[in-house]
């Protein structure tokens, strides 16, 4: 199981949680959750005028072993207006632009898309159970 919860925050909230959203999916192979701005193809939706987050900016997926990993999806644009960083096990490591990283099992963690132009950022925090 992969449970997701999402929060949007704007340097005006800093400290506050706006807008609470949860997803959770089995770890079965070929399962997918995505994070974005097109509510039609992602579960857990940010703002329609954050355009600094993609229609579809993030997807987690499920391997055929039952891992799980995150794909910073490419946009449109080839330079992207966020920046993405995976904090797992007390680390922080940037995600590149069309990268892909793997989740622990039975971990937990953090996706950060932050704006590159002012103090918002999407925050996905993740469990993957073991």
């Amino acid at each position: 199981m992969l449970e997701l919860t999402m929060a949007s925050v704007s340097g005006a909230e800093a400290g506050a949680t706006a807008g609470m959203l949860m997803a959770e999916v089995p770890s079965e192979p070929g399962a997918v959750l995505r994070v974005g701005r097109d509510a039609n193809v992602c579960r857990l939706v940010t703002p329609d005028d954050w355009l600094f987050v993609s229609r579809t900016h993030l997807e987690f997926r499920c391997g055929p072993d039952g891992a799980w990993s995150v794909t910073w999806l490419r946009g449109s644009n080839p330079d992207p207006a966020s920046e993405v960083r995976v904090l797992s096990g007390g680390a922080a490591r940037p995600l590149a632009y069309g990268g892909v990283a793997p989740l622990s099992r039975g971990g937990s963690g953090e996706v950060v898309i932050q704006d590159r132009s002012g103090p918002r950022s999407v925050n996905v925090g993740f469990y993957h159970e073991g």
